[in-house]
């Protein structure tokens, strides 16, 4: 059950939230700007590319280099593939996990790793491989780790990953948000000068100032009423979320809502991209999760019953390609089902930092559900 005198009260807040989630969340713009400091600092303005890699791959565990994948990948778009590389093992343990080149990558490809632990051996073995294949390989991972000195051993490029300015260096939790934007940001720097990505300095200055009015909109101190994290978070109680992206940013803050409410909040949801989501998940809308399936006595005495899962659709959008959007259509089948219906839009802007704006609101809606939920 959801707590929602929890989220009226920030120090009770401040109080359940052991995993510092909150505190991750609010110092995402500080560590875009600590991560652009520390990828100059490294060298990477002063790098100068023969050309553009055949190909990126992109290493680590856990749900942040997941993110950082599908968003540089969406970032690139058709200018280069991208492709995650996914670790096999017996355990989700950093000792645990494996990951191996595929057979074609060579001198011309580019590896990047990504990771908030740094003490992966199967990450080592992995740069090992990428040496011998003559794969160029940078690394963004916390000072002093085991992989700092296996990627710089192998003539690889380090970036130390970045943390506020006011936060000690410890050991940093995957699922923590303020991590995506410690690890995406010197590998958007980087992909900027080899032309893969747009990303100058002066635009993830503007990313960081979009996540710090996120920030100031969605911190524990703004009541639910005016908080549109807090709102969300209190709709995506007892339900199943549903959850429709439309446009090219969107997609990619969906997905990571779907795994964030799934790791942080112990959550199931679902995910699809209109218009085909109105067909994929039509049946489901109009099946046992949807509200008209309730029973048609209103006023039977329900403390005794044991309580239904409904659907709620969360629709988060973007700019539509070409102005068309299939929005109308999601909420008429929607509510011709009697499925409530939470809308997300961005304020307009590039592509980068509406994306940011998509993710920081939805990390802070699952940050919120998990804590005011007790998971």
């Amino acid at each position: 059950m959801l707590d929602e005198s929890l989220l009226d009260d920030p120090e009770a807040l401040a109080r359940a939230d052991r995993r510092e989630l909150l505190r991750g969340a609010a110092e995402a713009g500080a560590r875009v700007r600590t991560a652009v400091r520390h990828a100059a600092e490294a060298g990477i303005a002063e790098l100068k590319p023969d050309g553009r890699p055949r190909a990126v791959l992109i290493a680590g565990p856990g749900l942040a280099a997941t993110g950082v994948a599908e968003l540089l990948g969406t970032l690139a778009g058709a200018s280069c593939p991208i492709t995650r590389l996914t670790p096999t093992g017996v355990a989700p343990a950093s000792g645990a996990l494996r990951w191996e080149l595929p057979g074609w990558a060579g001198p011309v490809d580019l590896l990047l790793i990504a990771t908030p632990d740094g003490s992966e051996p199967g990450l080592e073995l992995l740069v090992e491989q990428a040496y011998r294949r003559g794969c160029s390989v940078v690394a963004v991972a916390p000072a002093g780790t085991p992989i700092v000195e296996e990627v710089q051993g192998t003539h690889g490029l380090f970036v130390p990953m970045a943390t506020a300015p006011y936060e000690p260096t410890e050991p940093f939790a995957a699922s923590s948000p303020g991590v995506l934007w410690a690890l995406l940001t010197p590998l958007l720097v980087l992909l900027d000068r080899t032309g893969l990505v747009s990303a100058p300095p002066e635009a993830l200055e503007k990313v960081a100032d979009r996540l710090d009015r996120v920030a100031e909109r969605c911190g524990p101190a703004i009541a639910p009423y005016g908080n549109p994290a807090k709102t969300l978070a209190a709709d995506l109680a007892e339900v199943l979320p549903v959850i429709w992206t439309e446009g090219t940013s969107a997609g990619p803050a969906g997905r990571r809502f779907t795994a964030a409410l799934a790791e942080l909040a112990g959550r199931p949801a679902i995910t699809a991209e209109l218009p085909e989501a109105l067909a994929a998940h039509s049946v489901l809308l109009s099946g046992a999760l949807a509200a008209a399936a309730d029973p048609d006595d209103f006023f039977r005495d329900r403390v005794e019953e044991q309580q239904v899962l409904h659907a709620r659709v969360v629709l988060l959008r973007d700019r539509p390609s070409g102005g068309l959007t299939a929005a109308p259509a999601a909420r008429e089948l929607a509510l011709s089902h009697d499925t409530a219906l939470s809308e997300l839009e961005p304020e307009e802007g590039p592509e980068l930092e509406t994306l940011a704006e998509l993710i920081a609101v939805t990390d802070f809606a699952a940050v919120y559900l998990a804590l005011a939920s007790g998971a």
